[in-house]
């Protein structure tokens, strides 16, 4: 069963990453904008790095493993508590948002949940409106209902456009404000934090529509293989297969053809 993984960092990655998930059945990835391992110190290192998730990257997971590779640009919430480098930064976004590979705004929203943070937050996520671009939002790490609930609210003050928002990092202390939105949830299966075992119970409760599975496969303790490994739990577990597909495959094709860039053919 083919896998789509729409949140993997895969410029953290070996080549021998890039051909295990292949052979797992990762035929597409999209890599949201992360934090570099060490904070950029200038607006030009965010340009520099734009350029190599788009290009180097996008040629590096087709010619290790065949596999297409797509990306989302933003400036991260881990390094938008700067407020004069994000505004450098954001001011150049727009240059990028038109580029062959990019598919969306992200990721975008909280860490530690500061006015710069939010200002950051607001900022790209009209970008992202005005070129009716698909954007994947970062839920903070600590204080996630907190966090999660005054993502919801910022998104209905803007007036987003919620079906093309994938909510991310979803946990079950989040769902009560995020299930209530018209937004794609995302699960980041990362362990010490949510597992494909946690999550089930969390999609016999609120179904499987506009639910997406990812790796986030960054730098710290990942697995690029978290997602083919779900979809084999999934299936051990007694889940429908036409359900897993849909899970693993067919949501995170259906968010992501929501972008004029977004190629990718089954």
């Amino acid at each position: 069963m083919r896998v789509i993984d729409p949140h993997a960092h895969m410029t953290s990655r070996t080549t021998d990453d890039y051909r295990e998930a292949r052979r797992s059945g990762v035929e597409c990835v999209i890599e949201p904008s992360f934090w570099s391992g060490s904070d950029k110190l200038y607006p030009e290192s965010f340009f520099d790095y734009f350029e190599h998730i788009i290009d180097f990257e996008t040629e590096r997971a087709e010619r290790i493993a065949g596999m297409d590779h797509y990306v989302t640009i933003a400036i991260n919430p881990k390094e938008a508590d700067d407020r004069e480098m994000a505004e450098a930064v954001i001011d150049r976004l727009p240059e990028y948002l038109d580029r062959d590979r990019v598919v969306g705004v992200g990721e975008i929203g909280f860490n530690l949940q500061t006015d710069a943070e939010e200002w950051a937050f607001r900022e790209q996520l009209r970008l992202a409106e005005e070129h009716e671009l698909p954007v994947i939002i970062h839920l903070p790490h600590t204080d996630k209902p907190a966090g999660a609930e005054r993502t919801v609210e910022i998104l209905e003050e803007e007036g987003a456009t919620q079906e093309r928002i994938i909510i991310d990092h979803n946990e079950p202390d989040t769902m009560e404000y995020t299930a209530a939105t018209d937004c794609w949830l995302g699960f980041t299966l990362y362990p010490g934090k949510i597992s494909i075992e946690d999550v089930m119970p969390l999609l016999e409760e609120h179904g499987t529509d506009r639910m997406i599975l990812n790796s986030s496969a960054d730098w710290d303790d990942s697995d690029p293989l978290a997602v083919p490994k779900a979809r084999d739990a999934m299936l051990d577990a007694g889940w429908d297969r036409e359900v897993v597909r849909k899970l693993v495959f067919e949501n995170p094709l259906e968010f992501f053809s929501q972008a004029e860039n977004f190629e990718y053919e089954p």
